[in-house]
């Protein structure tokens, strides 16, 4: 395994390690209160925090004072979060403890994980030469998408379904939260 590969790697258990905090710090807090998240709600959560990091990217300038990589992070978990409701479904109470909750959590970290290894495979390292901003296109392309599977019931023809998109947009959130807390240098 080459030593960018290796580097990648590294990077990308870093931030979901970073995510995994906040996502527990937040159960602690919270609980799992985004159980009560239908899909579409979930999925317009999603469109805000993508389309927060545009504007940002477009305008240079918030007013709010917090930049675009906490808006990585938070896709992230929402991702995280849309994959289990996915499988799970919605509830009316948080029926979830912490403990399940982060134990379905590492399950789907895990799984954008080995994804991302294989992509990046057969990609050969190719995100590290895109444009930070084409992560945020990309992850509002594959929000749009989701949107249309959610108004076909989740049915696709010939295309990927909503967990696919949900993976994307984890694994390009992660290269920009990895791109924005350190721009990679180029040999």
């Amino acid at each position: 395994m080459s030593t960018t590969v290796q580097e990648t790697e590294r990077q990308f258990q870093d931030v979901m390690a970073e995510c995994r905090q906040l996502f527990a710090k937040k159960l602690h807090d919270y609980g799992a209160s985004w159980r009560m998240l239908r899909p579409s709600s979930l999925t317009d959560q999603l469109f805000i925090k993508a389309k927060r990091i545009r504007t940002l990217e477009i305008t240079k300038e918030s007013l709010v004072g917090e930049g675009i990589r906490p808006e990585f992070i938070a896709l992230i978990n929402y991702g995280i979060i849309g994959l289990i409701q996915l499988k799970e479904g919605f509830a009316d109470t948080i029926d979830t403890t912490p403990d399940e909750a982060l134990k379905l959590y590492d399950h789907y970290a895990h799984e954008a994980f080995e994804l991302m290894k294989r992509k990046n495979h057969d990609y050969g390292e190719a995100w590290r030469d895109m444009r930070v901003t084409s992560y945020t296109d990309f992850i509002l392309t594959k929000i749009e998408r989701v949107k249309e599977l959610e108004e076909n019931q989740g049915k696709a023809l010939v295309s990927e379904g909503i967990d696919s998109n949900y993976y994307d947009i984890i694994n390009y959130a992660v290269f920009g939260a990895i791109r924005t807390k350190q721009p990679i240098e180029k040999a």
